[in-house]
């Protein structure tokens, strides 16, 4: 019930009478911070003994209040070091969650004070006179606390480490000169491929599904969760206006007869970063271009292989569908779903296999629909070096664009200058 409440002061249109907040989590923030404080209680309550190594908290002294204690989230983080060998910014993230829940004056942890009635002493990490104290001034434990987790971010993100290189799936692909160009390839392999749809109508389906996933991928530059969510328009049918998709925090593509072309339109609120300067409270809007087929594709795809995939079931209105089978009836994606259609693309067509000779890229690997963007923005930043226009085409800012990418960018700056100063050379 303390979850329930901490989500829905972090969720809800308007906070309570008498709380403040600052921030609000969307569906999918949200859905992460339950999993990840999740993880941490289910640590304090695993048996010592068990494979988990927990610490054996009985489950009923489990409560937020516990959270006020600098022994708790030192156990805490020092057991996830224990696990992996070394410190990441997993838990710097994780202490940052804590410092949000006892800041002055928005902290949800800091404004239920009555959680200190809970609090049972817990050998080797919380005493009685830790609860007294805690209990007598609630206010001073969030303050000792803050001040606590906020020195232990900075010696944990000294010493954090990459668990896992997010770069290194695409890595081919990125040291090329034109990224773009090379994962271009995947797309003429899955064309390569095609089966006869006259013969094969499902797998010929799903191959057009496929290839259209990943050349919206290549031209919208959008999370997995925008582009999973965007929802469909048929040719000749009357578009849903702009306040329909904002209340539904979804996009659309559809055919605009003034500009000859099929629109994305996408309102601002469907973004992670709604606030972004980049979009100015203004909504997306890009006209797919006519090329590689893709007109072709697209249309083929909304007349005929989307009701294949489909097979009679409900239909979620989504551009993308799973295919239906008689153990789902479910056709639209979710999370999970869609990260495994677009992984299961790339091994099939992406993946160079040198026996059987199929597949685009050699040195490859399986990789979901976020790589896509770090595709996008690495192309611009090799092509142009401005961080400005990398942004553009994944939706964000400068700023993050040269946080994440700038690696990819040091040999490159030269390669850019020497381009313009050998014109010198040129010219004479």
């Amino acid at each position: 019930m303390e979850m329930v409440e901490l989500i829905r002061f972090k969720t809800a249109t308007l906070t309570a009478f008498g709380l403040q907040r600052k921030g609000v989590w969307g569906e999918e923030t949200a859905s992460q911070k339950v999993e990840h404080l999740g993880l941490m209680f289910g640590a304090l309550a695993a048996h010592s003994r068990a494979p988990v190594r927990g610490y054996g908290v009985a489950p009923q002294h489990l409560t937020f209040g516990l959270l006020v204690f600098p022994s708790i989230w030192d156990w805490y983080v020092q057991w996830r070091e224990r696990r992996r060998g070394f410190y990441t910014a997993w838990e710097v993230d994780m202490l940052r969650i804590s410092l949000a829940l006892t800041r002055k004056e928005t902290g949800w942890l800091r404004q239920h004070p009555h959680l200190g009635t809970r609090l049972q002493p817990i050998a080797g990490l919380v005493t009685q006179e830790d609860i007294d104290r805690a209990c007598a001034d609630w206010d001073d434990a969030c303050d000792v606390y803050f001040k606590h987790a906020s020195s232990r971010v900075k010696e944990i993100q000294r010493v954090a480490r990459v668990h896992r290189d997010p770069f290194e799936p695409i890595m081919p692909v990125l040291e090329a000169e034109s990224p773009v160009g090379e994962y271009r390839k995947i797309t003429e392999e899955i064309l390569r491929l095609m089966p006869d749809e006259r013969l094969y109508r499902r797998p010929a389906a799903e191959t057009v599904r496929s290839f259209l996933m990943l050349r919206f991928g290549l031209h919208l530059g959008l999370r997995q969760k925008n582009l999973r969510q965007l929802m469909v328009c048929e040719r000749g049918r009357l578009p849903r206006s702009e306040r329909q998709l904002a209340d539904m925090k979804r996009g659309e593509i559809r055919w605009s007869e003034r500009d000859k072309g099929w629109v994305v339109l996408i309102p601002s609120v469907a973004f992670k970063n709604t606030n972004s300067s980049y979009f100015g409270s203004k909504p997306f809007r890009l006209i797919l271009p006519n090329l590689g087929g893709l007109y072709d594709h697209i249309e083929a795809y909304t007349d005929r292989h989307r009701r294949v995939l489909l097979g009679g079931a409900e239909d979620p209105g989504t551009f993308f569908v799973k295919t239906v089978k008689t153990t789902s009836k479910d056709a639209s994606y979710d999370q999970n779903t869609f990260y495994e259609a677009w992984r299961l693309t790339i091994q099939r067509y992406g993946i160079y296999n040198p026996y059987t000779e199929r597949g685009a890229i050699p040195g490859l690997l399986p990789h979901g629909p976020h790589n896509v963007r770090d595709v996008l923005a690495t192309h611009i930043l090799k092509q142009t070096g401005s961080y400005e226009q990398a942004s553009y085409a994944i939706q964000d800012t400068p700023d993050m664009v040269a946080q994440h990418y700038g690696r990819f960018l040091p040999q490159d700056k030269a390669a850019l200058a020497a381009r313009i100063l050998n014109q010198v050379w040129e010219a004479a």
